[in-house]
């Protein structure tokens, strides 16, 4: 499925230039818009996947601050073009943390390069919030036994620290925690009874 791309771009001839380029590199255009307003509109009601922004464009807003408030409303990549290199536009612009920053004139592989790449790198920051999201849930359901634990020196039971009863140890962890159990005996029980039934078995002989 080709990427959508949303074109802001105020020169008509331009415009259409980088529209014809994008189709011909096989993404879909969802709207060419020459202001912010309208951009802004445009990206809400078509959801691209990625917009490509001129800086100097028409209206009340610029494109870095066209940029600013799409970036607010959505998890949308944004592109600069801009035939401005000068230090003032380029730190305006990247405080908006574009995903790319082209100059014009521009080739059309560079036009494919920065697209590919802040797709992908949009992509991967949104898998990498899935995971850290999914890790958060998971810790949530982890249970942590911390500080002294009251365990009765014979029969092993942990004392509540709520009710104050004394309760197996299985059933204490098991309220406390995601653990299940399951019963064996360990070599040197196993030897010790083993030692044990040997000699009540020769006493009984």
């Amino acid at each position: 499925m080709s990427a959508r791309i949303l074109v802001t771009e105020d020169e008509g001839i331009v415009a259409a230039d980088i529209e014809d380029r994008l189709t011909t590199l096989g993404y879909t255009v969802t709207a060419v818009c020459s202001n912010g307003k309208d951009a802004i509109a445009k990206v809400d009601e078509t959801m691209p996947d990625l917009v490509m922004m001129d800086i100097m464009i028409k209206g009340d807003m610029d494109g870095i601050q066209t940029a600013t408030e799409i970036r607010s409303r959505h998890d949308i990549p944004v592109i600069f073009l801009t035939a401005y290199s000068d230090d003032s536009t380029f730190n305006r612009a990247k405080i908006t943390e574009p995903f790319g920053y082209i100059l014009k004139p521009f080739e059309e592989r560079e036009l494919k390069t920065n697209i590919e790449i802040a797709l992908y790198k949009h992509r991967m920051e949104k898998e990498r919030e899935k995971l850290m999201k999914e890790l958060k849930e998971a810790l949530a359901t982890v249970k942590v036994l911390k500080g002294l634990l009251p365990i009765c020196a014979e029969c092993k039971k942990i004392r509540d620290e709520d009710s104050g009863h004394w309760n197996k140890f299985e059933d204490y962890i098991r309220d406390r925690s995601e653990a299940e159990f399951t019963h064996g005996v360990c070599p040197s029980c196993a030897e010790r009874m083993l030692d044990t039934y040997m000699k009540d078995r020769g006493k009984s002989l």
